[in-house]
């Protein structure tokens, strides 16, 4: 095709050039010097700018390296003072949770932009939080550790700022989140702005509930609206005589009701790891606490997408434990540790308990089998004979929507004799409270096996993973002993007036038990009618899970189509 440019499109070694409408030129790499009025309009603009000499590369790199050591060393007194009430410091507690030299700090500059009392002259670097991101075992974390050091670790909009982006960073890269918490709580003269600041924190942790894994370790106070955090973490440690946590503070408590309580008795780890449930995990010290949360992260799936870490198989499928049949009594009232169990089936005899001080009377823990990690959920007949009720309830129920959560394995161990009777416990809350492990259970769709050692009666029986709810296979011991109540329970209702009219009540009760057990608790009851799986030799037990796990491995159970259940909270 012939033509100039300003007519159409002309070919130059077969490459099309657009055509330049007049007056247009294109501008070459390199800018040619400026001419005419743009020369004048160059030379104007440059003008009088008086350039300082540059300092070199070498200054410039001992100045950043001096602030990131003053940074890193801190204030020496408030160092010391931190020391003195038997407490590490932020950059101490990350050194023993994380993996050595893994740890990569984001924001360390960051400075608050306030200026109440106290802050228009004192903008420390990092706002009283170091955050960013390291391993544990070679596996990604995100941590943040407020530094009670700088400004007593007290929350403001800075400070809230980098704990906002390590939890949007952590969900966007799908690893778990660890919060070590010790600060006096909102930073005071930042009002409305460090309580937006919470705000954000929590409607981030609500978001990254079941994506992630989050763990919340109380090292020094953590009071008012700060408490919610560790709340909707799944997992929360606490330090004895260091770490107290409450809404309000023993003088408020004092000005309201009049009553006088130490911070200790009001909120400390103890209360909260045996009274409110609120702690999972309680320690003596920092270094146990910390080496403790590093365990339970090898526990823990990265998030629900991935599964649990495996180890290598333990050959459990072939592996038989003649000493559970004589841990657990054939008498169904004869106590025993379920602990023991747990050790008998888990490998190496390892397991992880959670919430060991409350709600004893069920045991919640997380183990391998065969290399693979479960949770295990027993009843704990040396505690209250093993009954649930309502804090009981609440325990478990958690951990199962936890487990499910993650794509963990539930294995339920049984020994009930029903739910705990009592005023006291209806007017608790008990129908509502048992209905959440009930609802925990009915939903959960990873695989579920449940081994019934002795009794299972009633309602219990149900709500402990029965296979009415949903279990996938249910095993039982030549022990057990499924029923709607114990045969004495039963006898004395349905042969009430034949006793009160027999001359010899004790005699016939004696006899009525013995063929209400025969007929109705034999071991083979259930089983004949297809709600026992299997009648399986007590050291079996752990070979059977493992195979039965192996079976399930590949099991597919989509949630309803729906937005969300309603759990009965």
């Amino acid at each position: 095709m012939s033509g100039s440019q300003e007519s159409g499109a002309a070919r130059a070694d077969d490459a099309e050039v657009v055509p330049v409408p007049d007056g247009v030129r294109r501008r070459r790499l390199g800018r040619p010097a400026p001419s005419g009025d743009a020369q004048v309009i160059e030379l104007a603009r440059t003008a009088g700018l008086a350039r300082p000499e540059p300092a070199d590369m070498p200054l410039l790199r001992r100045r950043r390296e001096e602030l990131r050591a003053h940074i890193h060393e801190g204030k020496l007194d408030a160092v010391r003072r931190q020391h003195s009430l038997g407490k590490l410091t932020a950059r101490e507690r990350l050194a023993l949770l994380l993996d050595e030299d893994s740890f990569t700090e984001i924001e360390p500059y960051r400075r608050h932009q306030a200026s109440g009392p106290g802050l228009a002259g004192n903008r420390p670097h990092t706002d009283g939080v170091v955050a960013g991101s390291g391993t544990i075992d070679g596996r990604r974390v995100f941590v943040y550790a407020q530094d009670f050091t700088l400004f007593g670790g007290s929350l403001g909009e800075a400070h809230a700022a980098k704990i906002h982006k390590v939890l949007d960073l952590a969900v966007a890269n799908g690893a778990p989140v660890i919060g070590l918490n010790d600060s006096g709580g909102a930073r005071i003269q930042e009002g409305v702005l460090a309580l937006n600041g919470y705000g954000g924190i929590f409607r981030r942790q609500v978001e990254a509930s079941g994506v992630i894994p989050q763990i919340s370790v109380i090292l020094g106070p953590c009071a008012g609206g700060a408490a919610y955090s560790p709340a909707l973490a799944d997992f929360t440690f606490m330090v004895r005589d260091t770490a107290r946590m409450y809404l309000t503070g023993p003088d408020v408590v004092e000005a309201v009701s009049g009553q006088r309580v130490t911070h200790e008795e009001l909120g400390g780890a103890d209360v909260h790891g045996s009274a409110s449930g609120v702690a999972t995990v309680v320690h003596d010290d920092e270094e146990s606490c910390l080496a403790d949360v590093r365990y339970l992260v090898s526990l823990l799936p990265s998030n629900y997408l991935d599964p649990p870490p495996a180890t290598v198989p333990t050959n459990a499928t072939d592996d038989y434990r003649p000493r559970l049949a004589e841990l657990v009594p054939v008498e169904p009232n004869q106590p025993y540790d379920m602990r023991d169990v747990f050790a008998e089936v888990a490998d190496d005899g390892e397991f992880f308990e959670l919430h060991e001080g409350w709600a004893r009377n069920v045991l919640c823990a997380l183990a391998r089998i065969d290399g693979r990690v479960v949770g295990l959920v027993g009843n704990q007949p040396v505690v209250f004979a093993g009954v649930l009720d309502g804090p009981a309830s609440q325990k478990a129920a958690r951990f199962v929507r936890f487990c499910d959560a993650f794509g963990i394995p539930l294995v339920s161990l049984v020994d009930v004799p029903g739910f705990l009777p009592g005023v006291e416990q209806e007017r608790g809350g008990i129908i509502r409270q048992g209905a959440q492990l009930l609802h925990a259970y009915c939903e959960a769709t990873v695989p579920r096996i449940q081994v019934i050692l002795r009794k299972a009666y009633g309602g219990a029986y149900i709500v402990m993973d029965s296979r009415s709810i949903g279990c996938d296979l249910s095993l039982a011991w030549p022990t057990n002993q499924i029923a709607v109540m114990g045969a004495e329970g039963a006898v004395n209702v349905l042969y009430r007036r034949d006793l009160a009219a027999s001359s010899d009540p004790a005699a016939l009760r004696a006899k009525l038990v013995a063929e209400y057990t025969e007929e109705y608790l034999n071991p083979q009851y259930a089983a004949e009618r297809g709600l026992v799986d299997d009648i399986i030799d007590p050291a079996e037990t752990r070979a059977a899970v493992a195979r039965g796990l192996a079976m399930l491995r590949d099991k597919r159970k989509p949630a309803p189509g729906r937005k969300h259940g309603n759990l009965p909270i």
